[in-house]
C-alpha cells in the first residue's frame, strides 16, 4: 500500500551550477505568503561558528516565479528560484551546456572522499568525474528544501503550529544533557554562534570548533527540532507508509550526514524498564487527556497524541577532511589521499534549521492529509469541525 501524499517536494539544482528551483505542490489557495518568515530561515541556514568560506559568497534569497499572487497561494505549485552567486567562479566547470575542458580537468574530482556519496554515486551512475556525484550530494541543495519548508511553516501557523529548534550536543559536549522541552527551545538564541540550548555549554563549543578548524578536522552533532501546538490524531496507524513517525524519521535521515534520529527519549528509556518508559494518562483541568510526561515524544503508534512533537537528529563529522583520508585513485585505482573540496568545519546549527524545514514539510502534508480543502479558509473549517468531533466522541 502507498500513502497518497497531498504535499510534494522537488527540488533540482547543483552546488555550484547557476541556482537552485523548488516546486512545491499541494498547498491551499489563500495562503498569505511571510516573506519576512522566508527571508529568516535562509539566514538562519547560513549562520553558524565554523560554516566555511562559501558562506560570505552567498546571500541566499528565494525569489517565487509561480504559485503566488498578489502575497496569496493560489492553489497551483509554487516555484521558487534561489540564485548561486558563486556560480560566476564555476562557469567554466558547471556550465549546463558545454564546459571549458582545461578548467573542468582542474576540478575534477577522481579520489573520493570516504564517508562521502562520491564512490557510491559514481559506480551508480557511472561517472567516472565524481563531481557530476558531489555537486547534487552537496548540502547546498537543502537551501532549496528550506525554502520550501518556510511556506510549510505557514501553513501549520494558520493551523496553530509552532517548530523551534536549537543544537544539542556539539562533539561530545552536552551529551549528558536530559532531551529538551519546548520552554527550552523558545529561549534559544538564533543570532548566537552556535544555537546552542544549554548557553553555558557554548563557550565550550565555539573552542572545540576553533581547535577543529586549525588542526583541519570535522565536528559533528545533535540537534532537536520541537512541534508545539500539534492536534492528536495527525498520521495513522493502518499502513507502514502512513505512520507519521517513520514519515518524520525518513524526512530527518535524508538531510546530508545525518546517521540517526531519536523521537522523545528514545535513547534513555530502551535501558530501563517499561514502567518507566512510557506516559501515564489523566485529564487536565478542561478534562482533555494530557501526560504528566512526554517520553514518547509526541507519537504513539505512528499518530501525534496531542503532546508537544520532540525529535533530535544526530550529525556525522562532515567528510571533506583538509589532509583527507585513504582513498582510492580511479585513474590508477591505487592508493591516494581524498580530494580536499572547500567545506565547513561544522554545520551543526545550520541541520537544526533544515530539520525545522523538513519537519515543517510532513506535518505540513498530514494536516493536508487530515483535513482536506483546496483553500485555506476550508482547511481551516475542516480543522476545526474535526476538533469538535473529537472533543465530543466521549461524551455520555
Amino acid at each position: 500500500m502507498s500513502a497518497l501524499r497531498r504535499l510534494s517536494l522537488v527540488t533540482a539544482g547543483e552546488s555550484h551550477g547557476p541556482g537552485l528551483t523548488a516546486i512545491l505542490s499541494g498547498l491551499p489557495a489563500g495562503l498569505r505568503v511571510d516573506l519576512d518568515l522566508l527571508a529568516r530561515d535562509l539566514a538562519r541556514r547560513q549562520h553558524g561558528h565554523g560554516r566555511g568560506h562559501r558562506m560570505k559568497i552567498e546571500r541566499d534569497h528565494a525569489e517565487i516565479r509561480g504559485g503566488v499572487r498578489d502575497g496569496e497561494t493560489l492553489g497551483s505549485p509554487v516555484a521558487l528560484w534561489i540564485e548561486n552567486r558563486d556560480w560566476a567562479n564555476w562557469r567554466g566547470v558547471m556550465d549546463p551546456q558545454a564546459v571549458d575542458p582545461e578548467a573542468a580537468a582542474r576540478r575534477r574530482l577522481h579520489a573520493p572522499r570516504p564517508g562521502h556519496a562520491d564512490l557510491a554515486g559514481g559506480e551508480k551512475y557511472l561517472r567516472t568525474d565524481l563531481r557530476d556525484i558531489l555537486e547534487r550530494a552537496s548540502a547546498r541543495e537543502t537551501t532549496a528544501r528550506v525554502a520550501a519548508g518556510a511556506f510549510a511553516k505557514m501553513l501549520l501557523r494558520a493551523l496553530g503550529v509552532e517548530i523551534r529548534s536549537g543544537v544539542r550536543t556539539l562533539g561530545g559536549i552536552g551529551a549528558g544533557r536530559p532531551t529538551p522541552a519546548w520552554e527550552q527551545l523558545l529561549a534559544v538564541d538564533d543570532g548566537s554562534p552556535l544555537r546552542a540550548i544549554h548557553r553555558d555549554l557554548e563557550p565550550e563549543m565555539v573552542a572545540l570548533v576553533d581547535d577543529a578548524k586549525a588542526r583541519g578536522e570535522t565536528l559533528g552533532g545533535a540537534v532537536t527540532v520541537i512541534a508545539h501546538g500539534v492536534p492528536a490524531g495527525w498520521g495513522s496507524h493502518v499502513a507502514w507508509d502512513t505512520k507519521l513517525d517513520g514519515r518524520l524519521t525518513a524526512a530527518l535521515m535524508s538531510i546530508p550526514a545525518i546517521k540517526a534520529v531519536e523521537i522523545g527519549h528514545a535513547l534513555e528509556i530502551v535501558h530501563g524498564p517499561g514502567s518507566a518508559a512510557h506516559d501515564a494518562l489523566g485529564l487536565d483541568a478542561g478534562g482533555r487527556f494530557a501526560r504528566a510526561t512526554n517520553r514518547a515524544g509526541g507519537l504513539e503508534g505512528g499518530i501525534t497524541n496531542g503532546e508537544d512533537l520532540v525529535l533530535t537528529a544526530y550529525k556525522k563529522p562532515i567528510s571533506t577532511l583538509r589532509e583527507g583520508l585513504p582513498s582510492i585513485d580511479l585513474d590508477t585505482l591505487g592508493p591516494a589521499r581524498s580530494q580536499y573540496e572547500r567545506s565547513d568545519v561544522t554545520a551543526v546549527p545550520a541541520a537544526g534549521v533544515i530539520a525545522e524545514a523538513m519537519v515543517a514539510l510532513v506535518l505540513a502534508d498530514a494536516a493536508l492529509e487530515k483535513y482536506g480543502g483546496d483553500s485555506l479558509t476550508e482547511l481551516l473549517a475542516h480543522a476545526a469541525a474535526s476538533e469538535r468531533c473529537r472533543a465530543t466522541w466521549l461524551v455520555r
